[in-house]
């Protein structure tokens, strides 16, 4: 969440904040119910004031008299309107607060939407096959590893079932990427609920933005998770961390699940966008000044899991339109789909600097006994499962059909070779 003490500063920075995403702000509002807000308690600070007074007098005079009795049933009344006016500004402007958008850095590439992304890098050639190389929808039929019509049967479209060694590949591909984030890039794996209450979700800034495209048990008011961001963020929610607590790193695996609403067609088909798939998640508390520093460490560790699967991968970094709601900045690392013929997002790793710890209070103190400070948070995935099968797949298929595991999965697969049936 942006601060009220920035908006009342500089507001024009962020109405061009705003401008630069290609959106309106509604700055004046904002500080229209301010002024409202801070007038209502200093007229209701100032009656209390007159009345704890006024009570005082009345308790020591021999004589009460009635219209300063009535005087202070008067001004009992109005501290009570005042109450509620502030109340209902508190309402106002932290609904419009929520919806306001984290600002960009100064160095984010300007842009309307992701056509305009700038490819930073690229890492390993694309590969070349003396056969036309099928995409994964295909190859996960004729092999037995993809039951897209099982997936429809069991709930509807964009659901699939994977098989035999599809789902062991998966299995496989998560467990090797938690060991080598917990093993080798210090992070600390937690298993969160998949399942969060309201006040998680706003938390993590996923609320009210986005609550269409997720999933909501209005009964007992929990939300699956679209991502394991909503509960790390919240992990430390309302807390104050010791001076040397930080930074801290976690690692979670967990299904993610969104409502995905992108019309039928090519970007559709298999499991490319689904409503349901697994995903790594790595998740970083920092201080603030180390927090642009961990958005590139964040980056490589992303990169590392890419490299070792000897796949194609690119980075990108997205310009102002594309980027999150919570981000500053972002990358996205994809990878090439030779069947598909596409570069496919696995990661998009983002600095949120204090947007997501005001909103759900995660403070820290510098040092012992100094006062409180927000700190960063940073998450990526690491990687998300789906497009990293697909890449396998893809790019790992043979003239006879079959498909071969990188060599790094093997001793998590138990086998080196996915053959039909």
């Amino acid at each position: 969440m942006i601060s009220i003490d920035l908006i009342r500063r500089q507001p024009e920075l962020v109405l061009e904040a705003g401008h630069r995403r290609g959106e309106e702000i509604p700055v004046e509002r904002i500080l229209e119910l301010d002024v409202q807000r801070r007038a209502a308690i200093a007229e209701r600070d100032n009656l209390r004031a007159l009345r704890n007074r006024v009570s005082r007098e009345l308790g020591q005079a021999k004589e009460r008299p009635p219209e300063l009795i009535q005087q202070m049933r008067d001004t009992g009344a109005r501290i009570r309107e005042l109450d509620e006016a502030v109340r209902a500004a508190d309402g106002d402007m932290e609904g419009l607060l929520a919806q306001v958008p984290n600002i960009p850095r100064d160095d984010v590439p300007q842009g309307a939407d992701e056509s305009e992304n700038v490819p930073v890098r690229t890492v390993g050639e694309l590969p070349e096959f003396d056969f036309e190389p099928a995409p994964h929808w295909e190859l996960g039929e004729r092999l037995g590893i993809i039951d897209f019509q099982r997936g429809v049967k069991l709930a509807r479209s964009r659901f699939f079932v994977l098989q035999g060694k599809g789902a062991r590949l998966q299995r496989a591909l998560i467990s090797w990427m938690l060991d080598m984030h917990t093993s080798e890039h210090g992070y600390h794996e937690v298993y969160p609920p998949y399942l969060v209450n309201s006040e998680s979700v706003v938390g993590s800034g996923h609320l009210p933005k986005f609550a269409d495209t997720m999933y909501h048990d209005t009964e007992d008011d929990l939300w699956l998770v679209p991502t394991a961001e909503v509960p790390i963020t919240n992990l430390h929610r309302d807390e104050i961390l010791a001076h040397d607590a930080l930074p801290l790193d976690y690692v979670a695996h967990s299904p993610s699940f969104r409502r995905e609403r992108a019309a039928a067609g090519r970007d559709t088909r298999g499991i490319k966008r689904v409503h349901q798939f697994e995903k790594v998640e790595m998740f970083k508390f920092v201080e603030p000044e180390e927090s642009d520093a961990a958005l590139e460490n964040m980056l490589a560790d992303a990169e590392t899991v890419c490299a070792r699967l000897e796949v194609p991968y690119r980075i990108v970094e997205l310009c102002t339109g594309d980027l999150g709601f919570a981000a500053v900045k972002t990358y996205d690392l994809e990878m090439w789909a030779a069947g598909c013929h596409e570069w496919l997002e696995v990661s998009s790793c983002s600095n949120c600097t204090d947007f997501q710890a005001r909103r759900a209070s995660i403070r820290y103190r510098p040092q012992p006994g100094a006062a409180p400070r927000f700190v960063h948070t940073l998450n990526g995935s690491g990687l998300a499962i789906p497009r990293t099968l697909i890449a396998i797949l893809e790019n790992y298929q043979q003239p006879d059909g079959s498909v071969t595991i990188p060599q790094v999965l093997r001793p998590y697969t138990g086998f080196d070779r996915i053959e039909a049936e």
